[in-house]
C-alpha cells in the first residue's frame, strides 16, 4: 500500500458526541456543528487500551504526597510504560519505544522532555467532522441531584431541595471525517532504527478495525447514542493524492441515505475498496459492495 483514504461516518442520536467548554456541541463561528479529530481518535485509544496494547497518549493517575490524585506527566507516562528516562537516554531507544505504541504508530506525537525533543508526524491524519443533517437540534436537560448544594450549607443558606444540573445533547445529528493514510511519513526513521519497517499493512489492517467500531464501544453516559455508522477504506498501490472524500458525500437527511457517486469518479478504478455501514439505519447509494459495520 503507497496511499490510503477515507471516511468515518459517526450518529448521534440524544446524545452529545463533541462539546466545547460550555457542554454545548462544538460549532463553527457559522453554527456549523462539526466534532474534532480528538473526539474519535478518544474511543479508538480507548479501545487499544483497554486491550492491553502499549498507548502513550491516554490519561493516567498518579497519588501525590498529600494522597490525592492527578494525572501523570508525559515523562511519568513514559516511564510507566518503558521505565525510567534518563537525560542521557540515547534518542533511538526513546524513538523505538515511541514507535512500540500503536497510538504514535497511527497518529504521530510531540515527546519534548529534557534531553528528548522529537516529533513525529502521524501516517494517520483527520481532518473535522462535519454534521450533514439538516435538522440537527440542540436539547437540554435539567438533571436533579439525590444531594444539596454544599456551599449553601456552609454559607449558612436555606436549602430546600437538591441541586440542578444540566445534560445537554443533540436530538441527532450525522458527522463525517475524511482521513488520509501516507506509509511514507515513517521512511526517514528506517534507516535510524534497527528492525524498524515504517506503517505496514498489518498497521492499517489494525487502524481499519478499531475506527469502525471504537465509538460503538465507547457508550460512556454523554456518548450513548454515538454509533459508528459508516466506514469507507480505500487504497492504492501507487501514489495517488486525493482531497478530503468528505466533502464530497451527499447525505439526504429525509430518507438518511448517502451518495457515493461523486466519490466514485474520484476514487477510480485502480483502488482497493471497503465500504461498511449499519444498513438498518442508514442507507448507501454506490456500485461498491457494502458489508455491514458490525462485521
Amino acid at each position: 500500500m503507497k496511499r490510503a483514504y477515507g471516511i468515518i461516518g459517526v450518529r448521534a442520536i440524544m446524545s452529545n458526541w463533541n462539546a466545547d467548554f460550555t457542554g454545548r456541541p462544538k460549532t463553527t463561528s457559522e453554527g456549523e456543528i462539526f466534532g474534532s479529530d480528538k473526539a474519535l481518535k478518544y474511543p479508538i485509544k480507548k479501545m487499544w487500551e483497554d486491550e492491553d496494547k502499549n498507548v502513550m497518549y491516554f490519561k493516567s493517575y498518579i497519588e501525590d504526597k498529600d494522597k490525592s490524585l492527578r494525572p501523570k506527566t508525559l515523562k511519568e507516562r513514559y516511564e510507566e510504560l518503558f521505565g525510567e528516562l534518563k537525560k542521557k537516554t540515547p534518542t533511538k531507544e526513546v524513538l523505538a519505544n515511541l514507535f512500540s505504541c500503536i497510538d504514535i504508530k497511527n497518529f504521530g506525537a510531540t515527546f519534548a522532555e529534557e534531553g528528548q525533543n522529537l516529533s513525529i508526524v502521524g501516517a494517520v491524519q483527520f481532518g473535522q467532522g462535519f454534521n450533514k443533517f439538516e435538522n440537527t437540534n440542540v436539547e437540554i436537560q435539567d438533571i436533579l441531584s439525590p444531594f444539596s448544594d454544599g456551599k449553601k450549607i456552609k454559607e449558612g443558606d436555606e436549602v430546600n431541595q437538591s441541586s440542578l444540573g444540566k445534560k445537554i445533547m443533540v436530538d441527532e445529528a450525522h458527522y463525517f471525517y475524511g482521513f488520509s493514510v501516507n506509509p511514507n511519513a515513517y521512511n526517514e526513521y528506517k534507516s535510524v532504527l534497527e528492525n524498524f519497517s515504517g506503517y505496514t499493512n498489518e498497521d492499517f489492517k489494525e487502524f481499519k478495525r478499531a475506527a469502525k467500531v471504537a465509538v460503538t464501544r465507547f457508550a460512556t453516559n454523554s456518548k450513548y447514542g454515538c454509533d459508528n455508522e459508516f466506514a469507507l477504506f480505500v487504497e492504492y498501490e501507487n501514489e495517488k493524492y486525493l482531497p478530503d472524500l468528505s466533502e464530497y458525500i451527499k447525505f439526504d437527511s429525509q430518507t438518511k441515505e448517502i451518495d457515493l457517486s461523486d466519490i466514485e469518479k474520484l476514487v477510480g478504478s485502480d483502488a482497493k475498496v471497503e465500504v461498511f455501514a449499519d444498513a438498518l439505519k442508514l442507507k448507501v447509494k454506490t456500485n461498491w459492495e457494502v458489508k455491514s459495520i458490525f462485521e
